[in-house]
């Protein structure tokens, strides 16, 4: 079974929490039992997740070496220039070393729903949205990628995994794939 399921924003990628108290989980979206996570997002990131229950699946969707392209519009502070979109094609020296290089173009606001609380305005300071595709997927890579390049992250939507589209689906909602 492969799940696609829209994660909102401060919604933690497991399905429990010691915290206290408690943060929101995917426990409550009432997803079948047994699935697990394959990949993640965190917690300030919204988008594409992908559960499943079969383990070779889960293998082939995270691991590396696969190389599953993970497709993200990015909302960041500022105006991205020609110089700063050759930077992530060509790759970004992060304190980990080097990323792979990624896809990365400047794409018009894409059409979202609205986020809670909403992104912070600034009527003195510019705003934009990339589109990144990474092959990689390190711990916070995305918003290192670009606060490399000058352009803060402010909000991260992860849209695609390899054929797998977010495709319409409302914060909170799943649908199974297959």
């Amino acid at each position: 079974m492969l799940i696609a399921l829209n994660k909102p924003y401060l919604v933690h990628c497991k399905f429990t929490d010691e915290q206290v108290p408690p943060r929101p989980t995917l426990a409550q979206f009432g997803l079948p039992p047994r699935v697990y996570v394959a990949g993640r997002l965190d917690h300030d990131s919204e988008g594409l997740l992908l559960l499943t229950d079969d383990g070779a699946l889960n293998q082939r969707l995270t691991d590396p070496r696969w190389k599953a392209p993970k497709t993200y519009w990015v909302q960041v502070e500022g105006t991205p220039d020609e110089a700063a979109l050759a930077r992530l094609r060509t790759g970004i020296e992060l304190r980990d070393g080097p990323t792979q290089p990624a896809l990365a173009r400047a794409i018009d606001p894409p059409e979202l729903w609205p986020r809670t609380p909403p992104i912070r305005f600034r009527k003195t300071v510019a705003d934009a949205w990339v589109e990144l595709v990474i092959r990689e997927g390190r711990n916070r890579q995305v918003r290192r990628m670009t606060a490399a390049v000058g352009l803060p992250t402010l909000r991260l939507v992860r849209v695609a995994i390899g054929p797998y589209q977010l495709d319409g689906l409302a914060p909170g909602a799943w649908r199974k794939i297959c």
